[in-house]
């Protein structure tokens, strides 16, 4: 259930309502939680919902043109989705923030890459790619703070969780004798 509404969260979070730094957002966390934790049954809910939400962002709230570029982002949810699944049995700290900050380098590295050659922003040229890379680096720089803090966050909680509930009874000593 709680990966559930991490994405639900991360969703609404990039929405004109809920302000936020450019790329500070809860997406990458919501997706290695849910690749986790969540059913692998219904793995493709989280992409689904994220794929729409892109949709709608694009076309009805922002009014910018559906490009290709878009495969890409949603080529790179499936990736994390994949990544979170590697995270289900062996949830040390380390994995988890190595994992997030593969989702932080993947995201910056491919997507800046995919407005290179699906726009005409930047020319052409290694030059050109450079400029772009450049000039999403205050991009990278946020969505790495929040890649970061959200997965920290939405790991943690049911860690926390675990942590203050009471322990369970011990077995009575009589019926261990039976």
């Amino acid at each position: 259930m709680l990966a559930y509404l991490f994405v639900v969260f991360a969703i609404l979070a990039r929405m004109p309502f809920m302000p936020h730094p450019w790329n500070l957002t809860p997406v990458a966390a919501a997706l290695l939680y849910f690749g986790a934790r969540g059913s692998r049954r219904q793995i493709w809910v989280p992409f689904a919902l994220l794929a729409v939400s892109d949709v709608i962002l694009t076309k009805l709230v922002y009014a910018y043109q559906f490009s290709w570029d878009h495969f890409v982002t949603w080529a790179w949810y499936a990736a994390i989705l994949w990544l979170g699944t590697t995270l289900c049995e062996n949830r040390h700290w380390l994995r988890i923030g190595g994992a997030a900050l593969a989702s932080s380098v993947s995201f910056f590295v491919l997507s800046n890459f995919a407005v290179w050659s699906c726009w005409n922003m930047y020319p052409k040229t290694m030059s050109g790619l450079m400029t772009c890379y450049a000039a999403g680096w205050p991009f990278f720089q946020r969505g790495l703070a929040g890649d970061m803090l959200f997965t920290a966050v939405f790991f943690g909680i049911p860690a926390l969780v675990a942590s203050l509930a009471p322990p369970e009874p011990a077995p009575q000593r009589a019926a261990m004798i039976r």
